[in-house]
């Protein structure tokens, strides 16, 4: 079996949403997330209320700076020669001028890890627009830039991904009381219905992505003795109220379940890979007031964060990559029914509506 590698990579950048640093980056930074949608300054002024009441500093950047270093310790600890990079799409650090600074210090391959384990227009393709429009500026700065990126594939169902949240899950079922039934709460970012069909007209749709993950911890858990039952909700829906997100919201669940007899809850944000806004504002001060107010016995789960199972997965997924652009056969495995998604994403693939091309220059697959 030959030696662990990273070539052809020069770099491993992370990239991620971004988030404001202090509060007078707050509404400047929204502005950045909403350009082009028509969103009203009101509106801006009312979510940033949620950034306000931490400071005006979303945890994200932390979360990535965190990401950032463990990853690093995981490549050294196996030997391997990698620098780690973070750029974002909508805040500093941007992600052009990372990119910028990889390649005047000799980048000229680097291998993208995506901040989101699932595929979808906001969170697979929208990055792919985001990196071929950095790629083009840089090539414009310099007559070419010679930067080939390649991206990491959605990483919902890889074992180090699964395995944290499972491990996260049975930690939070221990700090509730003693009692019979418990339910599992599964929670992700909502997205437009419009999104979610487009996610599914060439491979599993976002919606059924978590669905493959909630039953796969689902069945660890029975596999440790315990008795659950479980559901999919939604959180951070935006925009039109008219326009159909997927339901139900996690805080309108929550009643749902508190009718039906429900008392002990683990509410789990396997939809997101750490304690960003959404966690932060959305779960752990709305949904867990929600909760309280119900009388529901409720605890968060913990995202994957920088979980040992979790970085250990990435950096496998980058030795994995990394084999098969050297011409390798790498084993691929995976946790549940759906099969690895691929490296190049398929033509058509989770467009913001299916059959709407916009003709924007996407990376890792064609610009259909």
């Amino acid at each position: 079996m030959p030696a662990p590698s990273v070539t052809p990579y020069d770099a491993l950048l992370v990239c991620s949403f971004g988030g404001p640093n202090a509060t007078e980056d707050v509404v400047p930074f929204l502005r950045n997330v909403v350009r082009g949608k028509g969103v009203p300054e009101e509106r801006l002024e009312q979510v940033g209320e949620h950034y306000f009441a931490f400071g005006g500093r979303s945890p994200i950047n932390e979360q990535n700076l965190a990401l950032r270093a463990a990853l690093s310790e995981e490549l050294q600890r196996r030997g391997l020669d990698l620098p780690v990079l973070w750029g974002n799409r909508n805040w500093h650090p941007y992600t052009v001028d990372t990119l910028r600074d990889a390649h005047a210090f000799g980048a000229r391959r680097i291998l993208v890890l995506v901040t989101s384990a699932y595929a979808s227009y906001s969170g697979s393709r929208q990055y792919r627009e985001h990196l071929a429009a950095a790629v083009a500026e840089l090539d414009a700065e310099t007559g070419g830039a010679g930067l080939e990126i390649d991206i990491i594939r959605p990483f919902f169902n890889d074992p180090g991904f699964v395995d944290a949240n499972t491990a996260a899950v049975l930690r939070a079922a221990e700090e509730l009381p003693a009692g019979e039934g418990l339910h599992i709460a599964y929670v992700t970012h909502s997205i437009p219905d419009t999104m979610q069909d487009a996610s599914a007209v060439t491979g599993p749709g976002y919606r059924e992505q978590h669905e493959d993950v909630r039953s796969v911890i689902d069945a660890a858990l029975r596999e440790r003795g315990l008795e659950v039952t479980s559901s999919l909700s939604y959180c951070s829906r935006s925009g039109d109220p008219r326009t159909p997100w997927l339901e139900p919201d996690v805080n309108d669940h929550l009643a749902e379940l508190a009718k039906s007899g429900v008392r002990r809850v683990v509410i789990a944000p396997i939809g997101f890979i750490s304690d960003h806004m959404e966690v932060a504002w959305d779960l752990d001060t709305e949904a867990m007031e929600t909760a309280r107010e119900l009388g529901l016995h409720a605890a968060r789960a913990a995202t994957a964060g920088v979980a040992p199972e979790f970085v250990g997965g990435i950096v496998d997924l980058v030795l994995e990559r990394a084999a098969r652009e050297r011409g390798e056969d790498p084993e691929v495995v995976v946790r549940g029914d759906l099969p690895a998604f691929p490296d190049v994403a398929p033509p058509g693939s989770c467009r913001m509506r299916h059959g709407e091309v916009t003709g924007i220059p996407v990376l890792a697959g064609p610009a259909d």
